[in-house]
């Protein structure tokens, strides 16, 4: 109960926190959108790679779970195309367009999941996820920032009235995707047999913290209640999407490859993680549609905590997985 309690408190430290802080900080306009542009940048450009060189410098390389980092991708990629055409016909503006996909693809599987599969199965749970998790921020800097630079420039061609043209070394070679660089370093550490300081253990659990808070502090100070509002009924397929057709999507892959049922049942539950705040974070630094993620954010979240994870729990216990 202890360790339950410590992680619901680092859950509001570095999640609840951090946003209500922003928050209040907009209500008094305390900080200026160029200071907002350099908290997020320094997380990508600073932390992000700090972090990717610690965690995978002392990542187990073990064939047997090799399968669930690459699940971790899938489960990105899946919404993917389904958003995109449904994107292409529902939003006209290319900045909407752009936020959609990303609000569909990007799930908070790391935070709530992790948190989620603890509760349920205790450290195991939360250790396959944590795996599955390794790569996400490869996907975000990989797939999701180019995606979201085509939407940025496809929008500024059509402002400037000029041939829309894509820019591949802006899209994929930019500052922000030096956390690929991290994640090559960290394994270069590990395949090398170099062992990671003692003091490394500490430092990584402290980024950690200040991470969250440079990512989740503009996060809040960006909420608009009122605009996302106005997104609500137009991100009904969001629902879908997360909690119906990517879970169906999903178990087919996951049943093929495990067969172990806590395994199987923590898969299913990151399944149905609803939308990441990174959603919310990529769009504010591609100057996208911020409304329309937040948005989603909050639905999908609320849903999610009152509904969604209830019912799967009452389903667990029924099954007997429990």
């Amino acid at each position: 109960m202890e360790t339950i309690l410590t992680r619901l408190a680092w859950l509001c430290f570095d999640l609840l926190l951090p946003l209500t802080t922003g928050y209040a900080l907009k209500q008094h306009n305390a900080l200026r959108p160029v200071t907002l542009d350099r908290l997020i940048r320094t997380s990508f450009v600073v932390l992000t790679p700090v972090l990717a060189i610690l965690s995978f410098w002392v990542l187990p390389l073990s064939s047997h779970l090799v399968w669930l980092p690459v699940l971790g991708v899938a489960i990105t990629l899946i919404p993917c195309p389904l958003a995109w055409l449904y994107a292409s016909r529902a939003y006209a503006d290319e900045l909407e367009r752009g936020a959609y996909i990303l609000s569909a693809m990007l799930a908070n599987i790391g935070t709530l999941g992790g948190l989620c599969a603890f509760l349920l199965f205790g450290e195991t749970g939360f250790a396959y996820v944590q795996l599955v998790a390794i790569l996400q921020n490869m996907v975000l800097i990989l797939v999701c920032f180019p995606i979201a630079q085509y939407f940025r420039d496809k929008f500024e061609a059509r402002q400037a009235r000029v041939a829309f043209q894509i820019h591949w070394r802006k899209m994929f070679f930019s500052w922000n995707q030096l956390g690929v660089v991290g994640m090559a370093a960290g394994i270069a550490l590990n395949v090398a047999g170099v062992a990671r300081p003692a003091a490394c253990d500490t430092l990584f659990r402290a980024l950690v913290h200040v991470g969250a808070w440079l990512a989740l502090l503009p996060v809040g100070y960006v909420i608009d209640f009122s605009g996302a509002h106005r997104y609500y009924p137009r991100i009904k397929s969001l629902v879908l999407l997360r909690f119906v057709l990517t879970p169906l999507l999903f178990y087919p892959m996951a049943h093929a490859l495990f067969s172990d049922p806590t395994l199987l049942a923590t898969l299913m539950l990151i399944s149905l993680t609803p939308s990441a705040i990174n959603a919310v974070v990529t769009s504010q630094l591609y100057r996208l549609n911020v409304d329309l993620p937040v948005a989603s954010f909050l639905l999908t979240t609320t849903l999610f905590c009152v509904l969604i994870f209830p019912l799967f729990y009452a389903y667990l216990a029924w099954a007997g997985v429990l």
